[in-house]
């Protein structure tokens, strides 16, 4: 009865603290969300969205590389996604002569298309619940390491089995903490080859100024196609693969969008957090993001400058610069939202009702937050050690290249390993430090020496520096740049010429000349340091919070708090989210819009600065007004928002329409809405996404690949 009449007098709750809207949605439960999706404007059948038995969309959305979406969008394999996901891709095909950056990239025929060494995109084929399986033998009264390890040896042994059976690759992903376990059926492909790729006056427009911001003109997209052999199986790469023809593929929309029309983002978000408590909500708020964000906005200044004089430099940084940018322009979004939006009061005024549910009926969980609170704050200091270490001094290149020796070390030390298995993986790390060197520049790495070592020691309230860094420090007189003058002058890992001789070596006894190199004793120093006083107390405050997290996952789910609208948090598995299209009027801006034009891109654009400096072509076919069947009321559409739940992962993803059609392809949140990750609030979050009318535009127009749009399905 208690029960009951708690849950009454939370129906008063305000909407902010219900997570009424929003949702990552795992593809096996879509099937509960039918009504609701109905409701809003799906006109298809769930069925046709994911189905195990007959092909359906979920043959359509592939796991691109490691970290984002992409989608199939004809009968010949023809993938979507987005500029900055096949950034480093069309980075590694570049040259100086043939810069494809800042030229872009057409094919004109099937041959004239470019294999992509290393790339690989997945498709799920199926999902299968096997918590049981997975939570065999594991006992609450398991501490959390003892936990973890039977968690982990179970999962490693289904996998195992799983592949041993089927002849099939499977990825068994927790969910709510460890609540519970899905193993995905995943088909896997690797011979991709680019086919088209904007310019970065096209892909990249805007740059750094207005990423994570909205209005937004950015044509964030790049076409690439899944080649497969004679029989339609995922093969190496080989002159012989044919273009694979799926089990299905997105139609594509071309009458546009409307604003309050409903809409679907589906794929791979890659991480979020949204029943964290307060307490450590706080804590990335408080420490953990303004201090990466004060590391890399030192880190990218002098990156940027080095960038904009020279163009051999630029191409060797623009992945790198792209990816840490990236990160540290969401952080200061995140930071922001989170203070406008008062999260941390919102999760209080949570805790405080979720408290009185657990007090009156679950006395399991009495308790819960306070074992938090503690844990929390008592490790704060070893966290904070261990974000200043890993943006500041592992920050610095020649220092993460000093891991390469340190690996060699420990091969060449290896007793355990034979002669034969030790040259292989001698061989696999050069071939690493021969990718790393490619895309470095001594110059660069020095003026970055300078700016973040200083960063790193003045972090004195989290006492993070060794005795040795300070030692050495002082023996340069407290001159950082007599510092970094002296060690890049005698260090052998300035460049690859002069350190790859270390990977022929092959005996223990050569592992003493490495070690007396100074890049690698400051990487000896920070990690034996990190190793003794920060990695042990990180990993059990990391076990027990785990722990925590999952207990007070479960609180949150019996509770009910949520009205049955609680869905697992992102873990890089395949999920859908739904919302409409609708616009908004960013803090601090007078202007209210959900989709901006090619009339914007051109107001914004400036010869004079990189990040809006449009291809002439474009400016062409702007100033005459060639947009073929692309035009919408005398111009044509470039970007649109919608109410979308998204993260990273979510990069280029299929926007989709009630019919399932194609409508856009996502690419990034509006900043005050990157707070999305921790507290989803349908009043701030939005998904950024590019026009499919603009992305077929630029492909016809621009690019004069039309012969591409007669493969797909244009409705």
């Amino acid at each position: 009865m208690k029960k009951t009449l708690l849950l009454l007098q939370l129906l008063i709750l305000p909407c902010s603290l219900l997570w009424a809207q929003g949702g990552m949605w795992p593809v096996y439960e879509l099937q509960k969300r039918a009504a609701d999706m109905k409701k809003q404007g799906l006109k298809i059948p769930v069925s046709q969205l994911y189905n195990e038995s007959q092909p359906a969309y979920n043959d359509a959305v592939v796991l691109f590389g490691s970290g984002c979406t992409a989608e199939i969008v004809s009968k010949n394999g023809l993938l979507f996604t987005n500029h900055h996901c096949g950034y480093g891709t069309a980075q590694g095909l570049s040259s100086n002569d043939n810069n494809i950056l800042l030229n872009g990239f057409w094919a004109m025929n099937f041959k004239e298309e470019l294999p992509c060494p290393g790339l690989q995109v997945h498709i799920v084929k199926k999902s299968i619940d096997v918590t049981t399986t997975i939570l065999s033998g594991v006992s609450e009264k398991d501490d959390p390491a003892t936990r973890s390890k039977k968690i982990q040896a179970n999962i490693e042994k289904y996998e195992a089995s799983y592949f041993k059976i089927s002849k099939k690759k499977v990825i068994v992903k927790s969910y709510f903490d460890g609540y519970q376990f899905i193993a995905n059926e995943m088909e896997t492909f690797s011979d991709i080859r680019l086919v088209g790729f904007p310019p970065n006056g096209i892909g990249k427009f805007g740059g750094d100024t207005d990423n994570w911001m909205w209005p937004r003109h950015t044509g964030d997209f790049a076409v690439f196609r899944i080649y497969a052999d004679a029989n339609n199986q995922p093969a190496a790469y080989s002159k012989d693969n044919v273009p694979y023809h799926p089990k299905k593929y997105f139609p594509i929309s071309t009458k546009g969008v409307q604003e309050g029309d409903f809409s679907m983002v589906y794929g791979f978000p890659y991480k979020t957090t949204q029943y964290i408590s307060s307490f450590e909500t706080e804590l990335i708020q408080d420490v953990i993001d303004p201090i990466r964000i004060n590391a890399r906005s030192a880190k990218l200044a002098v990156w940027d400058k080095a960038m904009s004089q020279n163009q051999a430099t630029f191409l060797k940084y623009a992945a790198k610069q792209s990816s840490v940018s990236n990160g540290w322009k969401k952080w200061q979004g995140e930071l922001r939202g989170l203070e406008l939006n008062k999260v941390v009061a919102k999760k209080q005024e949570f805790e405080a009702k979720i408290q009185k549910v657990i007090d009156d009926g679950y006395p399991e969980y009495k308790g819960i937050l306070g074992k938090m609170q503690s844990l929390i704050e008592g490790n704060k200091n070893t966290v904070a050690m261990n974000e200043v270490i890993r943006e500041t001094v592992l920050g610095i290149e020649i220092i993460q290249a000093a891991g390469f020796l340190d690996r060699l070390i420990q091969l060449y030390r290896n007793e355990t390993l034979s002669q034969e298995d030790k040259l292989k993986e001698v061989e696999r790390l050069k071939q690493s430090a021969e990718r790393f060197y490619k895309n470095y520049e001594v110059a660069v790495d020095q003026k970055t020496f300078d700016t973040l070592m200083p960063i790193y020691f003045n972090a004195q309230e989290y006492g993070a520096v060794p005795e040795e860094m300070k030692r050495n420090l002082y023996y340069f007189n407290n001159d950082f740049s007599a510092w970094s003058a002296s060690l890049f002058h005698y260090s052998r890992l300035t460049q690859y010429e002069t350190m790859k001789h270390w990977f022929e070596a092959g005996f223990p006894g050569d592992t003493l000349a490495m070690q007396q190199d100074p890049a690698y004793q400051i990487y000896h120093w920070v990690m034996n340091y990190r190793a003794k006083n920060i990695t042990p107390k990180i990993e059990k405050y990391q076990q027990k919070l785990s722990e925590l997290n999952r207990q007070y996952a479960i609180a949150q789910i019996k509770s009910n708090l949520h009205w049955k609208n609680q869905y697992p948090d992102a873990n890089q598995s395949l999920r859908l989210s739904y919302g409409l299209v609708k616009g908004i009027k960013p803090f601090g801006s007078n202007t209210y819009s959900y989709l901006t034009t090619l009339d914007e891109v051109m107001m914004k654009t400036n010869p004079d600065i990189e990040e809006f400096n449009t291809p002439h072509k474009l400016l062409e076919l702007y100033l005459n007004k060639d947009y073929g069947r692309w035009a919408s009321n005398g111009t044509v559409p470039v970007c649109f928002i919608a109410q979308n739940h998204t993260s990273g992962g979510n990069s280029g993803s299929p926007v989709l329409n009630g019919k399932g059609e194609l409508i856009g392809i996502n690419f990034d949140r509006v900043w005050d809405g990157t707070m999305s990750d921790l507290y989803y609030d349908p009043n701030f979050c939005r998904n950024i996404s590019v026009d499919i009318r603009y992305v077929l535009f630029i492909i016809e127009k621009y690019g004069n690949a039309g012969w591409l749009l007669k493969e797909m399905d244009l409705k």
